[in-house]
């Protein structure tokens, strides 16, 4: 995939090199030429000095042949200017970090597939790690309508013991919960569950919930079986 990203500063430099580590071609537009010059002798990344708004530039970059493009500039108004002439060019795939609330539904109009609100993920991630210690990470989709949870089962905890339709038929489950990956042992791979999976102490469960009820999904798995 040829992925051309406007924006060589800490986000854009680091997901060129996760992007060029996944086996991708990946061409970065900024106007600092030792971000440049960075970009192409650390990373791997092709680079092209100049702003990533100039059609000129971005022509020389390649925006023509890009299967996707991530507008990571430092301000809304540049990747919005971004955005729009990638949707011109005819680029499929157009991601776009947003910094202010503001500007979500002109990136929409202006043809973006994928708006990150930085701030509010940063944010939300932070108050979740500080509340909720025990959860190792917490994945956010759709601008935060659902959570992906990654759980440790403690050992004397009310699902150990218990297969995933048990546990769903248990009236204390949250509801607009679904456990989706389960891994036994931390050397093993994660699977997709099933109805017969039973879940073992000392394994891992990723968990799918809406943002309300993150307390009342660990909660209940965490909770003591005489609970």
């Amino acid at each position: 995939m040829y992925v051309l990203i406007g924006g060589a500063g800490v986000i854009g430099i680091s997901l060129a090199q996760t992007l060029v580590e996944l086996g991708h071609t990946v061409a970065l537009v900024d106007i600092d030429p030792n971000a440049c010059r960075y970009a192409r002798e650390q990373i791997g990344a092709m680079a092209f000095e100049g702003s990533a708004v100039s059609t000129e530039v971005l022509l020389e970059a390649g925006i023509r042949k890009a299967d996707a493009i991530a507008a990571v500039l430092r301000e809304d108004a540049l990747n919005l200017a971004m955005v729009t002439l990638a949707k011109h060019y005819g680029v499929p795939q157009i991601v776009v970090r947003m910094r202010h609330r503001d500007f979500a539904e002109p990136y929409r109009i202006a043809g973006a597939t994928t708006v990150v609100n930085a701030i509010d993920l940063a944010v939300s991630t932070m108050a979740n790690a500080i509340e909720y210690p025990q959860v190792e990470s917490i994945m956010h989709f759709e601008q935060g309508q659902i959570e992906i949870l990654k759980l440790h089962i403690p050992a004397s905890c009310r699902v150990v013991g218990r297969s995933l339709a048990e546990i769903a038929q248990d009236p204390r489950f949250p509801r607009d919960s679904l456990i989706i990956g389960y891994q036994p042992h931390h050397h093993e791979n994660l699977v997709i569950p099933k109805g017969n999976t039973v879940l073992e102490a000392g394994s891992t469960i990723l968990m799918a919930t809406k943002p309300g009820s993150i307390h009342q999904a660990v909660d209940f798995i965490e909770g003591c079986p005489t609970d």
